[in-house]
């Protein structure tokens, strides 16, 4: 098993750790860079095996912890400003290209990560060989955005159940030290809610596209998410909906049957070159 890496840059609130995986540098044995954008509240390292089979597959992969999350510098899970928490992955996406220059690049984003992924996207396209969105929180969820016109904001923090049928899954979140388990911040929500109007707004991408969302997901709805997925990604877009599938399809009891569907399709994108 390939042991990750961590690098500390400099990122819009402090230092801003990155997990890396995969060939050293000056090595050229990768076939493309792939970029890792993890969801609210988590870090960079739930993605160990998600990044294990990239590097099997022939990936150099890279991970930052957000601002205020995980590792890195910041208020615990405030989101203060979305674009800035965009500068701090293209800043990730350029130190990854420094040590592994030529290499094509994916983007994968999970949940809040999907919403970063895709103002990436939409900031940086021609950086960009493909885009893989899993359960991403660009289409709105009215139930939390009811949440903005309550004073106080209720205390209800992540249920670990919607996260996956495997409750393994939920009781590791429920313990990890490095996992916020706070309500969310006024703040965060507006910022978020901003972002997903900025994406809405477009434009729409050239970029191939993948779209992966479990129908059970309570956290991101599946309509909103893959409509909004549809007017982002309007040259290519492959979709897979998982039928019983909870918000983390890399955390699912069918997580295997998620990676080869996002490896077959970062193959049939490499080819396209």
């Amino acid at each position: 098993m390939m042991k990750s890496e961590k690098h500390e840059l400099r990122g819009s609130g402090g230092r801003l750790v990155v997990h890396s995986w995969g060939e050293p540098e000056g090595e050229p044995t990768a076939r493309y860079i792939a970029l890792l954008a993890h969801g609210y509240g988590e870090h960079a390292g739930r993605y160990e095996h998600v990044a294990q089979r990239l590097v099997a597959h022939g990936a150099a992969v890279y991970a930052p912890d957000h601002r205020g999350h995980g590792l890195s510098d910041g208020d615990r899970a405030l989101i203060e400003d979305v674009e800035a928490m965009v500068d701090d992955l293209h800043a990730v996406a350029d130190f990854a290209r420094g040590r592994h220059p030529r290499l094509p690049m994916i983007l994968i984003g999970h949940s809040m990560g999907g919403l970063l992924a895709a103002r990436f996207a939409q900031r940086y396209e021609p950086e960009l060989m493909g885009l893989v969105l899993s359960g991403p929180a660009i289409g709105g969820n009215p139930e939390m955005k009811q949440l903005l016109a309550l004073d106080p904001i209720p205390e209800i923090p992540i249920d670990p159940a919607t996260l996956s049928r495997d409750p393994q899954v939920g009781r590791a979140y429920a313990e990890d030290p490095l996992v916020f388990h706070g309500p969310f911040a006024r703040q965060t929500l507006k910022s978020l809610f901003e972002a997903i109007d900025r994406v809405a707004a477009g434009p729409s991408l050239d970029v191939p596209g993948l779209f992966i969302h479990g129908d059970d997901d309570r956290l991101v709805p599946l309509d909103p998410a893959r409509d909004a997925a549809r007017r982002l990604c309007t040259d290519f877009l492959e979709e897979h909906v998982y039928a019983g599938g909870r918000h983390e399809l890399f955390n699912e009891t069918n997580k295997e049957e998620v990676l080869d569907d996002v490896v077959s399709f970062v193959d049939a994108v490499l080819q396209r070159t």
